[in-house]
């Protein structure tokens, strides 16, 4: 139905800054709001930032003030600038993303991305 292809993740020494992307593709309407998580080895996973259709924006608080949530909604893409990067901000990254599919317009369905890693360190 919907397809969310991550892109833009490595290795970068502490400090140095990343750029991911995702992409959403598929049977969609409208897209209510797109947003990244993150899961780092033995913990759970937990929300990053997300932005939604009206522009609103949320952050955790651990990424406030380095991180930068935006989104083209021509291209169904939305990119996560991750600055001043810190060795605890090593994790896989997933996109997610809540889509109205065509045919179904009066509800919205969940979508994840199969996630980026992301692995900070000298």
């Amino acid at each position: 139905q919907v397809q969310l292809v991550e892109s833009g993740g490595g290795l970068v020494q502490p400090g140095g800054s990343l750029r991911l992307s995702c992409a959403a593709s598929g049977s969609i309407f409208s897209i209510n709001a797109m947003g990244w998580y993150r899961q780092a080895p033995g913990k759970q996973r937990e929300l990053v930032a997300i932005i939604t259709k009206s522009g609103s924006t949320y952050y955790a608080d651990s990424v406030k003030g380095r991180y930068t949530i935006s989104r083209d909604m021509a291209k169904n893409t939305v990119y996560l600038q991750m600055n001043s990067l810190k060795p605890e901000d090593t994790a896989s990254y997933y996109c997610n993303a809540r889509v109205v599919l065509i045919g179904a317009e009066f509800s919205d369905k969940e979508f994840w991305g199969k996630g980026t890693l992301v692995t900070v360190s000298s």
